[in-house]
């Protein structure tokens, strides 16, 4: 059988479609299948990956029906896949009446009409009831996971266990018309280790590059064919809701995941329901508010208590400290148990993306303030506002506070210039401590 494939790729619509085309084409190539691609010459394509994976590749002059159905027509095609969002019900039709014995393989991600013999749904979330009036009756519906099309790659490392090399992978598609990989570094501390997925075809490629170039914390993977490996050596990755969400998956790697386009809706929907980490646009409060995850004091395990109290006893966070004793085990776990029956205290360790940063406390709470404390795990650095930002959430949203009050000594000049990054302003000092506020 003949089966060509009709998909495009460029810098503005992405690259996902030819990614997942190539694991179904393989699938046809192990039955014996011929397979060839139709794809038009657009700015940012991965038209290479085709014929470096073996198949004939016709490029189209233009997306008209007519230059279409002459190639099917010319190559005497017996099925065509379609994958193009440019392709409607009425396109799909058009080309059955001028090829009655062409069987039409449609690929569906947002349950839109179509004329086909086979739909293909291969999203996690893809409910085949809600097609009944949407294709013909005798359309065959492949529907949800048991058809997601996980690629070679993905399968071989699924075995495999990597070191973890980098806390964070960053893939905003290969395209990131939106430039968010560069938005995104930005937010992450300096002693993150991170790597940037991306391709030839992104415009903004340039600006990340520069941004990069002098960040040893920072290692760009462009065109990489080890997305697999890469992702199976990062803690934590910070993906679009498409289909690299079902790799990631696949190879159990916690993730965030942030829309870019209208079609990832249904995807987005589906993690927001099974409690994935997610935003449905990108802001800088929204990723910091879903990336950031408190744990309270008494909800700790053992060890987590443990590792708490050694930060705490570290000697370049005791120093900070109005009580600089070291602190026992013994009184540290008699101290976590006593904040079960506290309402006028709060102790949470902090974890951004996957890795824990640094406590954050507040004491003296009534309904109106609270004093507020803060420290960073000692072997990490660049944190400081993700944790401000934390207590701010908390303090504000949680606990309806109208006041955030902090004291600090006047010679912590680091401190001081982090409390007035977010707006706290000296109300007092005397005594070597400055005591600083923050109204709603």
């Amino acid at each position: 059988m003949k089966v060509l494939f009709r998909a495009d790729s460029s810098s503005t619509i992405g690259l996902g479609h030819i990614m997942r085309d190539l694991v179904l084409a393989k699938q046809f190539s192990d039955k014996g299948d011929e397979v060839i691609f139709a794809c038009q010459e657009l700015e940012g394509n991965i038209n290479h990956k085709i014929s470096k994976a073996g198949y004939k590749l016709e490029i189209l002059k233009s997306h008209d029906i007519e230059a279409l159905d002459q190639l099917i027509k010319k190559l005497q095609i017996d099925m065509i896949v379609i994958d193009h969002y440019g392709i409607d019900y009425k396109f799909e039709k058009e080309l059955k009446t001028k090829n009655p014995k062409l069987k039409i393989f449609s690929f569906d991600d947002t349950y839109k009409r179509h004329y086909c013999d086979i739909l293909l749904n291969h999203n996690i979330y893809a409910d085949k009831r809600r097609y009944k009036d949407l294709v013909p009756k005798h359309c065959e519906l492949r529907c949800g996971e048991k058809y997601t099309l996980i690629r070679e790659e993905f399968q071989t490392e699924k075995g495999i266990s990597r070191e973890k090399r980098y806390d964070l992978l960053v893939a905003m598609g290969g395209a990131d018309t939106k430039n968010l990989s560069l938005k995104i570094v930005k937010l992450i501390p300096k002693s993150f280790r991170i790597a940037v997925v991306t391709t030839g075809a992104n415009k903004h490629l340039d600006e990340l590059k520069e941004y990069a170039k002098d960040k040893d914390n920072i290692k760009l993977h462009i065109n990489s064919n080890e997305i697999a490996k890469l992702i199976n050596e990062s803690r934590f990755c910070v993906i679009t809701p498409s289909t690299i969400t079902h790799e990631v998956l696949y190879l159990n790697i916690p993730f965030l995941a942030i829309k870019t386009a209208n079609n990832q809706e249904l995807m987005v929907r589906y993690l927001m329901k099974h409690r994935y980490k997610v935003i449905d646009d990108f802001e800088e409060k929204k990723f910091l508010k879903v990336a950031i995850e408190l744990k309270n004091f008494i909800d700790l395990s053992d060890d987590e208590k443990e590792r708490v109290l050694s930060w705490r006893n570290h000697p370049e966070i005791r120093k900070w400290m109005f009580d600089k004793d070291e602190i026992s085990l013994k009184s540290h776990l008699e101290y976590i148990k006593s904040l079960q029956q506290r309402e006028d205290k709060r102790y949470f360790m902090v974890n951004y993306l996957g890795e824990n940063i640094g406590v954050i406390d507040f004491t003296n709470i009534d309904k109106d303030k609270a004093d507020i404390g803060l420290y960073a795990k000692p072997d990490i650095y660049g944190v400081g506002s993700v944790l401000m930002q934390a207590i701010i959430e908390y303090g504000f949203k949680e606990l309806k506070l109208k006041k955030l009050v902090a004291q600090v000594y006047e010679d912590n000049t680091k401190a001081i210039n982090l409390y007035k990054k977010f707006y706290f302003v000296e109300i007092e000092r005397g005594n070597a401590i400055i005591t600083m506020e923050r109204q709603r």
